[in-house]
């Protein structure tokens, strides 16, 4: 199981450091920054699953990064920790309040990190995603009240099966799905179609993710999912 992208912001490079290591031997991929402004550099193009957040950071404060964060439609996804100094209850509350997920202070043991992180991220992996909420993945980004999907700012135009086939896939990050569970979901049971007719849809799906194509999976000798 491929594990999750996590981008850590802390001006000190020392937390940097340690927190690298940590994740980093449990399998996580670590992006560490040192800015809320170079935060954001990285997300215009990247979608992270989580974020270790700092709040005592030069130029642009943590709680201005959460605050983006949370206003931004293709980030809604993202789970945030917040790792700092301030640990006076007031600052826990207002840290909460903002959008962050956790919060922690330091100084902070690397295993208790660890913990919170693993949690954080398995019960957002259990959380059961509405047909209806917007859902955000990887720079891939899908509004089903609008029937939009974007590669983050740019929206691409998807027929109606594939637009449902990839919202499918979406709810379920990692799940595998055969093809005939992929067209019972889309079309309703009993729908008739060959297994040639599945795997049109999803080359054609790929093909106009273009770069995101490899976000859909293909599992040998089951089916498709998308990358967890």
């Amino acid at each position: 199981m491929s594990k999750a992208h996590i981008l850590a912001v802390d001006d000190d490079p020392d937390i940097l450091e340690l927190i690298e290591y940590n994740l980093g031997k449990e399998g996580y991929r670590v992006t560490g920054v040192s800015s809320g402004e170079d935060a954001f550099i990285f997300l215009n193009t990247e979608s992270p699953d989580l974020i270790i957040l700092d709040l005592m950071l030069p130029g642009m404060q943590g709680m201005d990064v959460c605050r983006k964060v949370r206003s931004n439609p293709h980030l809604n996804a993202v789970k945030i920790i917040m790792l700092t100094a301030k640990g006076e209850e007031s600052d826990i509350i207002t840290g909460l309040d903002t959008g962050a997920d956790d919060y922690m202070t330091k100084p902070f043991s690397p295993n208790v990190l660890l913990a919170r992180v693993k949690a954080i991220l398995r019960r957002r992996d259990t959380e059961p995603v509405s047909e209806t909420e917007r859902i955000a993945r990887h720079g891939v980004t899908l509004d089903p009240k609008r029937h939009d999907v974007w590669l983050h700012d740019n929206k691409i135009d998807l027929t109606f099966t594939e637009y449902n086939v990839l919202h499918f896939l979406m709810r379920h990050p990692g799940w595998v799905f055969t093809r005939y569970q992929i067209v019972d979901a889309v079309r309703g049971d009993n729908y008739q179609v060959t297994d040639r007719a599945v795997d049109v849809q999803i080359a054609g799906l790929r093909k106009k993710l273009g770069d995101y194509g490899h976000l859909i999976e293909t599992v040998r000798g089951v089916g498709y999912r998308f990358k967890e």
